[in-house]
């Protein structure tokens, strides 16, 4: 089956599901058979697609699976496809756009690095999801542009989390989420900590959890909610997540 996904254009139509009316995504599909139905599957969400740039090539795509307790498990990708051999580029229309926006949100998935300058200086605040990646160099090139830093942290320990929340603190990045799965989340803006649990779910899928947290913490911050009522609402948003298939549904047969 073929399922949209991919974690900045999960993050836009999960926010949507959060409470948000108007939310955009940007950025690059190929023109296959996968490209087709994650445009379809964007428009069924309400979301425009005049920010997308259609190019020749394959969509971005990753193999996945579940084991016995519904978690999803990667078993490959193509590496984004078409994605990682056209980045996306930001010209005036674009920033002008980014510049509207309460908040934007990107991902170490979205090979856009060498613009966080530009779009850091049009965007009122600036998220991103680092996933695994603890890599220091890459660290020091993304955390000064960022308002918030998402990764994710299962199995590590507090010790653990604060001393990565901290690395990038002193980088200049002004508030650090660590989702941790089954645990909860770590959170801090180094003056502040908070540790938000999980909530129970009814678990059909995990994939787009995570994203569903950010999308629920960043709607609910968008709103103007403190951390822990964010933290919290994050919390809910992961539950629900789980209980469908795919990171927002829309499956279709490959």
């Amino acid at each position: 089956m073929y399922y949209p996904g991919g974690n900045a254009l999960n993050v836009a139509v999960l926010a949507r599901c959060a409470g948000l009316a108007a939310v955009d995504y940007m950025g690059i599909l190929g023109n296959d058979a996968p490209a087709a139905h994650v445009e379809a599957a964007i428009r069924a969400e309400g979301l425009s697609t005049h920010l997308l740039r259609r190019v020749q090539g394959e969509n971005g795509l990753a193999r996945v699976t579940h084991d016995a307790s519904g978690d999803r498990v990667f078993l490959g990708s193509n590496r984004g496809g078409i994605r990682r051999k056209l980045m996306l580029r930001m010209d005036a229309d674009d920033l002008d756009e980014i510049g509207g926006a309460a908040f934007v949100h990107s991902s170490c998935f979205s090979y856009i690095e060498p613009e966080l300058p530009r779009i850091r200086a049009a965007a009122r605040a600036l998220s991103f999801d680092f996933s695994t990646e603890q890599d220091p160099d890459y660290l020091g090139l993304v955390a000064p542009h960022l308002s918030l830093a998402f990764l994710s942290g299962s199995g590590l320990s507090i010790m653990h989390l604060r001393d990565l929340a901290h690395r990038l603190l002193d980088l200049g990045t002004g508030a650090v989420c660590i989702t941790r799965g089954a645990e909860g989340a770590y959170w801090t803006d180094g003056a502040q900590e908070y540790l938000q649990p999980s909530l129970p779910a009814e678990v059909r899928d995990t994939m787009g959890a995570g994203d569903a947290f950010i999308a629920g913490y960043l709607a609910a911050t968008i709103e103007g909610a403190a951390p822990a009522p964010a933290l919290a609402r994050g919390a809910e948003h992961a539950a629900l997540a789980c209980s469908w298939p795919g990171a927002w549904g829309h499956p279709h047969p490959a």
